[in-house]
Formats: structure tokens, sequence, C-alpha cells
């Protein structure tokens, strides 16, 4: 029983920390410009060279369309994306949660026939 209330205690406790990460900045640097990084990496490469900064190659899927995606496809296959990653670490998870229970059910079975 107290096992769980520590496991319990200690979810609430990541969570607001989590909640924290996510919220402090926000209120901490008020006019702070939270933009992407896609353009960043190619602004400071033009800072420090002083002239313009061109990209080695373009993605495939802007040579095939002849131009940029537009933003809610590319809003789109980001979601996907996070969608992909999400079921695998979620399935990573379960087994691990998985394995705990037949490792006990193991060692309550081993138990009872030690005694029995």
């Amino acid at each position: 029983m107290t096992e769980k209330k520590s496991n319990k205690k200690t979810v609430i406790v990541l969570l607001i920390i989590a909640i924290l990460i996510a919220a402090v900045p926000l209120f901490a640097l008020k006019d702070a410009d939270f933009g992407g990084s896609d353009d960043k990496g190619g602004e400071i490469i033009s800072e420090i060279q002083g002239e313009e900064y061109e990209p080695w190659f373009t993605p495939i899927l802007e040579s095939a369309l002849g131009g940029e995606l537009p933003g809610e496809v590319e809003s789109m296959l980001f979601c996907v994306q996070t969608g992909i990653g999400v079921g695998i670490i979620a399935f990573v998870m379960g087994r691990f949660v998985e394995r705990k229970k037949w490792k006990d059910q193991i060692n309550q079975q081993e138990t009872t026939t030690t005694t029995a």
C-alpha cells in the first residue's frame, strides 16, 4: 500500500515539474520571441560569414512539388511524426509494465510452490 502511495506522489511531483518547465519561461520572459529554429541556423551562418547563406540541397518534396509545402501539410506531417513517436514510446513503456507484471507473477508462483 505504501508503494502505491509513493508511486502516486512521484507521478504528481513529476507532473508538477513538467508543467513548471513549460509555464515558467512564458511568464519569466514576457517579451521573448519563441520562434522556431528552422531559419535560425541560416541566419546565424549569414551573420558569421557576412554573406547570404545558401543551402546545400533542396528538400525532396520541394523539388517534386516545385515549391514549398503549404503550412497545413507541414503541420499535418509533424503531427503524424509526433503520433508515431508517442505510439512507439507508449508501446515500449507498456512492455516494461507487462514485464514487471510477468516477473511479479512468476515470483509469486515460485513462492507459493516453495511454501507448499
